[in-house]
């Protein structure tokens, strides 16, 4: 008996996409990029103000009670105020979400590939717009918002094509007598939780990656950032996404936060974050409620305590660089970024007068302005407990640099260095989020990698060594998601490095990865009889 037809998303022309490709980063120091930039920035000073409504559905709601967000560059700068969400309204967002996933379930692949592709056309054309919005209401310099928005980008190009090779029958054994076939199919109504720090690229990511395989979304974005939510809302709508199949909705997480997650129709939560909340939702998912027929799915990207390993046998000029970069970009409120630089004993005090060096040239200010290499910190409360933790580190250890009060009307604050750090000290295991490295002394490379993986979390980690013997007993060893070798330990490229970590840093769901669309689909087995 002849096999059925293919689904409708493997159509005549689709299999000829063509090999998926980062997104290449725009060069700055070309002078009409630079003067793109520079109009965008304009054009996105000229909408500060504006007022964004809920939409539920086709409805657009004005609750009244807002959320301002500012630019942490310049705190007088109100980036956009946001109508916050109320509880009865989370619940109505769900059950809206719920009423039209049996419809968008049945959309054909093919269409939601569609749809996808044409985001990430008008994410490539709208770019520098984009920039401007990560610049002014997250605090990215403009390269590290351009990083931001060309990781959005490909995340739109590799789940769309990771949605072709999934959407038809997957190979199985065909035994004798029966046509024998697996299928993938949604879930449901998922919640999409995202961080302020990837405002654009995780939020994106999450969101399309639950909304391509044919799940409705509530998406509930930081409160740190709903601007920048608000505008890729307008993205998913261009492109074709009906209004149904998503809501922004934002408000409060306090409010919002753990109606979304218990409501029994909620099918999975998708979460990037810190440890404590992942962990809250995912107990909280894990109780099963009145009218609830199945077991909800969270998939959970938290924190990170990541170390850069410094072997004796190493280029340290290289080592320096990937230690600077990867502790202070983004002033160092990345996941994956360097808090802990672990150096062996014969190379320790000449790395520490090469990087400390160079941190005390790195020159902090706004983000807008292309001569700063470092912006500010996300908020007030971000700075208050970033200073408190240099306090700390002063008692652990010897501040080399750092720790003084900056200039402005943001939320800065210089890079720190605190060395001499043991591995009980509090900077060595908690997770402080903002531009603080402790640097600590090993006494050989097997130490090493013994305080490496003295941490409750298992994000990123590299290692600088020309130790072929050494690089091995790393790669077997250090207990992370993600491990670079002679190379920064920030900066995952989509298809190249799917993100994901261990232990307390999550579910290790590897985003931009083979696996990742796997998490928001389930499986079908069906055998026929046949003959």
């Amino acid at each position: 008996m002849p096999k059925p037809a293919l689904p409708p998303c493997h159509y005549e022309g689709m299999e000829t996409l063509p090999e998926f490709r980062n997104e290449p980063y725009t060069d700055f120091s070309i002078p009409a990029n630079r003067a793109a930039m520079e109009q965008a920035l304009e054009q996105v000073r000229g909408q500060f103000g504006h007022d964004y409504q809920l939409r539920i559905g086709s409805d657009w709601i004005a609750t009244g009670d807002r959320l301002i967000s500012v630019n942490p560059s310049n705190t007088r700068q109100v980036v956009g105020t946001h109508h916050k969400a109320t509880p009865d309204l989370a619940k109505r967002s769900i059950e809206c979400a719920y009423a039209y996933s049996s419809k968008w379930c049945r959309t054909p692949a093919a269409e939601r590939v569609r749809m996808l592709l044409d985001a990430a056309r008008i994410l490539r054309r709208r770019k520098m717009e984009f920039d401007a919005w990560l610049i002014y209401e997250s605090g990215k310099t403009w390269p590290e918002a351009e990083a931001d928005v060309s990781e959005a980008i490909d995340f739109c190009e590799f789940y769309a094509r990771e949605m072709l090779r999934l959407a038809g029958p997957q190979k199985v054994v065909q035994l004798p007598g029966e046509d024998d076939q697996l299928m993938y199919l949604p879930l449901g109504v998922g919640v999409v939780i995202p961080p302020w720090n990837f405002p654009l690229a995780i939020m994106a990511g999450m969101t399309v990656a639950a909304l391509v395989t044919g799940n409705t979304v509530v998406l509930k974005p930081s409160s740190e950032t709903p601007t920048i939510a608000a505008k890729f809302a307008e993205v998913l709508l261009e492109a074709g996404f009906p209004e149904e199949s998503f809501t922004v909705l934002t408000g409060s997480g306090s409010a919002v936060g753990d109606v979304l997650v218990e409501h029994p129709k909620t099918r999975f939560i998708a979460f990037t974050g810190s440890r404590d909340v992942g962990l809250r939702i995912n107990e909280l998912a894990s109780k099963t409620q009145p009218g609830q027929i199945w077991i909800k799915r969270v998939v959970a990207e938290m924190g990170g305590k990541d170390a850069i390993v410094v072997d004796a046998e190493s280029d340290l000029d290289k080592a320096v660089e990937g230690v600077l970069v990867s502790a202070f970009g983004y002033q160092g409120q990345k996941c994956s970024a360097c808090s802990r630089a672990i150096v062996d004993a014969q190379v320790y005090e000449p790395f520490l007068e090469k990087l400390t060096s160079k941190a005390k040239s790195l020159r902090v200010g706004p983000a807008d302005d292309p001569a700063n290499y470092m912006g500010p910190v996300i908020s007030a409360g971000a700075r208050k407990t970033i200073l408190e933790y240099i306090e700390v580190g002063k008692q652990e250890g010897r501040l080399l640099t750092g720790g003084t009060d900056a200039d402005g009307e943001g939320y800065f604050v210089p890079p720190a260095i605190v060395a001499d750090v043991d591995a009980k000290a509090r900077i060595f295991q908690e997770e402080i989020f903002g531009p603080v490295l402790a640097v600590t002394k090993a006494r050989d490379f097997e130490h090493a990698l013994e305080l490496a993986n003295d941490s409750q979390y298992g994000l990123t980690g590299a290692v600088y060594s020309n130790n072929p013997e050494h690089l091995r007993q790393a790669t077997e060893q250090f207990h992370v998601g993600n491990l670079y070798l002679n190379r920064k330990c920030t900066g995952a490229m989509v298809g190249a490095h799917p993100f994901g970590g261990f232990n307390m840093s999550g579910t290790d769901s590897k985003a931009g990865g083979p696996d990742y669309l796997m998490l928001f689909l389930q499986a079908k087995s069906i055998a026929r009889k046949v003959g």
